[in-house]
């Protein structure tokens, strides 16, 4: 059996991820297969916890440029990462595993609510948890969510799936010469201002002394490969 490079695990999926080629909305096809990657990392005996976005379905940033008042856009938004977290939830009980989301707006009768221990509880009993509505409060991204849901789950490693390999020096999509970096410091991110996270992230990160792994989650058999250390991707860390 491979070796686990990193023990306990934050899985940041994007909304986008979930879409698949739909272009909108959910793609379950596309929840299946991240669903089953995740279940192979669990049987390497990973601990794995998850924070998806939901851009997919609605974005808080777009809706405030388009006139919304942003609070509202973005509790808009949280909502939107529930409807992603319910249907991951669901892929990852097809895939045979324990999973529980929970949400940082309380809503029971849909899921659990969020609190540190019942989390901690759940990843002891080898379930996967998926957390939604991002911290809960306007103005905060999920990646944000990520690294301090993965600081109070006490996890080894954010491992950041986007549709990219790695981090640029620009959007590789529009600048095909842009540079990619193979490690970055927490520093250089914040110096350069590079997009792959908010700083507000990258702050957390470095002050828990919490790597960030930047990969391609739409490339089959990542999600493990990066939890063994291998594949191809960017690691931001010192």
């Amino acid at each position: 059996m491979a070796k686990l490079a990193y023990k306990r695990i934050l899985l940041k999926v994007s909304g986008e991820a979930l879409m698949g080629k739909l272009g909108h909305g959910i793609d379950v096809d596309e929840i299946a297969r991240v669903a089953g990657e995740v279940a192979e990392a669990r049987e390497l005996g990973a601990e794995i916890c998850i924070v998806v976005g939901g851009g997919n379905i609605f974005r808080g940033m777009a809706g405030a440029a388009q006139g919304m008042d942003r609070g509202e856009a973005d509790y808009i938004g949280m909502l939107a990462t529930v409807m992603n977290a319910i249907a991951l939830q669901g892929g990852l009980r097809q895939a045979g595993l324990e999973a529980r989301a929970m949400s940082a707006i309380p809503m029971p009768t849909v899921c659990e609510p969020f609190t540190r221990p019942a989390a901690l509880n759940h990843l002891a009993q080898g379930r996967v948890v998926i957390f939604a509505a991002g911290t809960g409060n306007p103005y905060f991204t999920t990646d944000t969510a990520a690294a301090l849901r993965a600081a109070e789950m006490g996890c080894n490693a954010l491992m950041k799936g986007t549709s990219v390999d790695g981090v640029y020096s620009a959007d590789p999509k529009k600048v095909p010469d842009a540079k990619r970096y193979e490690s970055l410091s927490y520093g250089d991110v914040l110096a350069q201002n590079l997009k792959i996270m908010d700083a507000a992230a990258i702050a957390l990160a470095r002050d828990n002394n919490i790597p960030v792994i930047v990969f391609s989650i739409r490339e089959p058999g990542n999600v493990v490969k990066i939890a063994q250390g291998e594949g191809k991707h960017t690691v931001i860390l010192g």
